[in-house]
């Protein structure tokens, strides 16, 4: 239903720059990789130096309790990469710990919930972080610069804190049930029993100092070393399964991506565990649908998008079994340097604030990631000892024309995810659309749940044109509910240099240039 806020329309600047530049969903973070790439980094230090500072400044979505994918473009040798630093469960997990308990509503995966949501909510929700072992794999095989180096800003920012914003307190108000339950995160995040207000001080406990732990002695001493055994007895004493073996066993996929091609662009993904096989799908049958597009989208190219959008979803469902997913959240960035590499990086706590608990020895955050496995046996997400997350909305992008990076883009928003990251590309790859004009059209959003979500904006034409076929729901690109997902991306310009922008939706939300 349209409110007042759909008569807002928001723009965010579309930063360039020679020498690099790097969009994320806090600007903090955004100016942390362009420090790296200021010092010589290449886009991968930028993107590996932007996510550790995201930690720090945006804790309800990210941080090194986390775990995720990075897609990297290589333009000296015309390569792309992905890397895998998806969550794992332990080894010793029994299925037994989670019954399911039909009385309580889905996961915001869409799997069904378990007794005393142990697979969303506390230390049994916690599977073995992946992403400082992903970040170092990334910057030792690909980057120029150090862990140490990459952590810097992250240290700073973790040391002194950052003044919360109005949207900080909007993220923690929403999670008060959740935050109330670990003393800890309720200390930090709802002082005096309230919401952090904005301008006061968002400082977690004891994070600064872990970070410099893993600057000093490296990602080892998270993935069986000191700081690993110190992890392993805090959650064992809250319950969790998590050993010492299993973080040693811990490993990075480092591998090929899976590869779309659509009217002479190839884009790259994580591939099926990913959100990267609905991609696919969806690029063919845009081709398929509307083989040769006109210069700009009409109501007819709108609704090829819904169907296709609903197509890719529907073959998603039924490979997965997945009941109606209701969202959740990441972050996700993108980064590009003056030689033309690319990266495309998210990773997530999964929900907010992950399993709503943060360690008082370490103030890590982690994540809810046992929530995307399902309790129920014989599926391809069914929940088993040390199996790694296997289907995932994430879904980072770089698409490459003639052995050359174009543009690099991720979103966070759970199932919102792949609509706008693929909305996105094909309005770019299809109309010939920029970077910013296609971060700033109007929205849809469709996954095969019963309705199209539509952005106001497309115009009263194609709003009637998708309600001829679909039950539609209309509804403006907002910061709460936020009803569409949250994009950042980088894109080479024609001249050489480079751009960047974030979601125009998203206030604390920005792009760096060097």
């Amino acid at each position: 239903m349209p409110t007042a806020a759909d008569q807002w329309v928001t723009r965010k600047p579309f930063v360039t720059g020679s020498k690099g530049v790097v969009a994320a969903q806090h600007v903090q973070a955004a100016r942390a990789g362009a420090e790296l790439l200021e010092r010589g980094g290449n886009a991968v230090d930028a993107a590996v130096a932007a996510a550790l500072a995201l930690g720090p400044v945006e804790p309800w979505m990210c941080g090194v309790g986390g775990s995720g994918f990075m897609v990297i473009w290589l333009a000296k040798e015309e390569r792309a990469v992905a890397l895998d630093y998806q969550g794992v469960l332990p080894a010793d997990l029994t299925v037994a710990d989670y019954p399911i308990d039909p009385t309580l509503p889905v996961t915001s995966m869409g799997f069904p919930a378990v007794r005393g949501f142990a697979n969303t909510q506390g230390a049994t929700a916690v599977t073995v972080p992946g992403a400082v072992a992903g970040f170092d794999h990334a910057l030792q095989h690909y980057g120029r610069s150090t862990l140490a180096d990459a952590l810097e800003p992250a240290i700073r920012l973790a040391e002194d804190g950052i003044a919360a914003s109005w949207f900080c307190t909007l993220m923690i108000a929403s999670e008060m049930t959740i935050l109330r339950n670990d003393p800890v995160a309720s200390a930090v995040f709802l002082p005096n029993g309230a919401p952090l207000q904005p301008g006061e001080r968002l400082q977690i406990p004891n994070l600064a100092e872990t970070l410099r732990r893993l600057a000093r002695d490296g990602a080892a001493t998270l993935y069986g070393g000191d700081l690993g055994r110190q992890f392993v007895e805090e959650m064992r004493t809250r319950g969790s399964r998590i050993t010492i073996r299993d973080l040693e066993s811990y490993a990075v996929h480092d591998y090929e991506p899976m590869e779309a091609r659509h009217r002479g662009m190839r884009l790259f993904t994580p591939g099926e565990q990913s959100g990267g096989m609905r991609q696919r799908d969806f690029l063919a049958e845009v081709a398929a649908r509307m083989p040769a597009p006109r210069r700009q989208p009409d109501a007819e190219s709108w609704l090829v998008y819904a169907e296709a959008l609903e197509q890719a979803w529907r073959a998603h469902r039924l490979r997965n079994g997945t009941l109606s997913e209701v969202g959740s959240s990441t972050s996700s960035l993108s980064a590009v340097d003056a030689e033309g590499n690319m990266v495309a990086l998210t990773y997530t706590l999964l929900d907010h604030f992950g399993a709503g608990i943060v360690l008082p020895e370490s103030g890590l955050l982690l994540n809810n990631g046992a929530s995307y496995f399902d309790p129920r046996p014989d599926l391809r997400t069914s929940m088993q000892g040390g199996k790694r997350i296997n289907s995932s909305n994430m879904v980072p992008t770089i698409a490459v024309r003639d052995g050359i990076a174009q543009f690099a883009i991720g979103a966070s928003g759970g199932d919102l995810i792949m609509p706008c990251v693929s909305q996105i590309a094909a309005l770019m790859i299809d109309f010939g659309m920029s970077l910013e004009e296609a971060m700033h059209s109007p929205r849809l959003d469709a996954s095969h749940r019963g309705s199209v979500r539509a952005d106001p904006r497309l115009g009263a034409e194609t709003l009637k044109h998708l309600s001829s076929r679909f039950a539609l729901e209309v509804s403006g690109n907002v910061v709460m509910p936020k009803l569409y997902a949250c994009p950042s991306g980088v894109a080479r310009l024609p001249d050489g240099s480079a751009g960047g922008v974030n979601d125009p939706c998203l206030p604390d939300g920005g792009a760096v240039a060097v």
